[in-house]
């Protein structure tokens, strides 16, 4: 018996042992990005600081001004030692990220502070590449799941598909399946509804799928386009729930070219887009570019048939020489919902919206590189938004910022920055007589102005 029980205890301990997944180069890295600074606006209502920009473009217009936010990068990296192969690479990151909610400076507020700091989690997820020394790889989790981005305006173009789902991808392809349904509807999409079983109410989501297909073509002298497809889908509920949602679906088509330029100093660029997206699927508003954060009012039935959103955009990095370099940008996007008013409809909820919506801003950023670590930043933009059948809101905006570049590197990518900023806004008298920003809600005046001391870092 005791040969026997020793003989069990062997093989299962070496089967065990055959079985464990053995780790090498295991490492743990910690990335932070982040914006924080103390400023105020010369001609505010108390000096107090409001941003500048134009109500629904979020940063674009430039965003020298931005809140306070951090966000705190925690990662393990690692590769399995499985049969004798330690070709895959594995991921596990999280994002922390926090901002002050009411315009405070950060450290003058907590989470019992009104409208205090707010904190987001918007990564959680694992990441394998290179299987077992293939070309396939996979995720699960939530993510910030995007690529290209216009720097100055802080806004990431085409193909954010920052949201939770799960993907994989094969070379250049890549399929992924997104669910972005929220029980904090807000103002995206009504997802949140209430239905009775048993006599007892309780709250239900209408769950949206979108599944996303992308494929990019390498060609000559490192030019790549890509294309894009999506289908979006959001499942009606039972006709027991408390108001009744019909079924709506929507599809996304996009395309975008990148192109390296040869200049005297690497790293130029332009990068071109263009992006159709329908019914459900015409998001993209107030600084973002969700497809899935539907825009405007649905029709009588409740669908959002005829919706639709159209943008382009045209991103460019010249870096001249050793003491110039330039990054310019334009944005036009074009957005109606699914009713056929074009101005203002009820939403779900019964409050009154813009239907449709025209945006168009263009900017660009100036580097003099002074010395190795003192840098001359300009900005200037010029922001249009037209909501509904009102006039056009206009705003050219102003920016001067002498900056220390601790690194010591004529790069515009070089972080962490000390900046000097100044900035001044000249509105039209419809945004001014609208409160069409931040800053006009409490001074209603053609200029706006700020001044500041702010930090801006990425670090991994």
């Amino acid at each position: 018996m005791k040969k026997t029980i020793t003989l069990l205890l062997l093989l299962f301990s070496t089967m065990f042992s055959m079985a464990q997944v053995v780790i090498t180069n295991s490492n743990f890295s910690m990335g932070t990005t982040g914006r924080i600074g103390v400023g105020l606006s010369p001609n505010g209502e108390g000096n107090q600081w409001r941003p500048l920009n134009l109500s629904g473009q979020g940063s674009l217009g430039g965003r020298m001004e931005q809140i306070d936010y951090i966000d705190i990068l925690p990662a393990f990296h690692f590769s399995p030692k499985i049969l004798d192969k330690d070709s895959t690479n594995i991921t596990f990151q999280m994002r922390l990220g926090m901002y002050s909610n009411n315009g405070q400076f950060i450290g003058n507020a907590s989470s019992r502070t009104d409208n205090g700091l707010t904190f987001i989690l918007p990564e959680a997820y694992v990441e394998a590449t290179n299987i077992m020394g293939s070309r396939w790889s996979a995720w699960a989790g939530s993510r910030f799941r995007r690529y290209d981005d216009i720097h100055i305006s802080d806004y990431f173009y085409f193909d954010d598909h920052s949201s939770q789902g799960f993907g994989v991808s094969h070379k250049n392809t890549e399929l992924t399946m997104l669910m972005p349904a929220s029980s904090n509807t807000g103002s995206i999409f009504p997802y949140n509804y209430e239905v009775t079983v048993a006599g007892a109410t309780n709250s239900a989501i209408r769950q949206r799928m979108v599944w996303i297909g992308e494929h990019s073509f390498k060609l000559k002298n490192n030019n790549t386009i890509k294309l894009l497809g999506e289908f979006h889908h959001v499942s009606a509920n039972s006709d027991e729930a408390s108001i009744k949602y019909p079924a709506d679906n929507g599809w996304v088509a996009g395309i975008k070219y990148n192109s390296p330029f040869k200049t005297d100093m690497p790293g130029s660029f332009n990068q071109i887009s263009a992006r159709y997206g329908s019914g459900i699927a015409n998001g993209g508003d107030n600084g973002n570019s969700f497809t899935w954060a539907t825009y405007g009012a649905p029709d009588a039935q409740g669908r959002y048939n005829s919706a639709y959103s159209f943008t382009m955009v045209e991103h460019f990095l010249l870096n001249v020489s050793k003491k110039f370099s330039i990054n310019g940008y334009g944005v036009f996007t074009r957005s109606k919902g699914g009713s056929g008013s074009s101005n203002k409809d009820t939403y779900f909820d019964g409050t009154e919206l813009f239907n449709q919506k025209t945006d168009f801003v263009v900017g660009m950023r100036n580097f003099y590189y002074v010395t190795d670590w003192f840098h001359i930043l300009q900005e200037l933009h010029y922001a249009v938004r037209k909501d509904g059948d009102n006039p056009e809101a206009s705003m050219w905006k102003f920016s001067l910022a002498p900056t220390i570049v601790p690194l010591a590197q004529r790069d515009p990518w070089s972080r962490p920055h000390i900046r000097l900023v100044y900035t001044v806004a000249r509105y039209n008298d419809f945004a001014r007589d609208n409160n069409y920003s931040s800053f006009l809600q409490v001074n209603q005046k053609q200029w706006g102005s700020y001044i500041g001391v702010k930090t801006e870092w990425w670090l991994f």
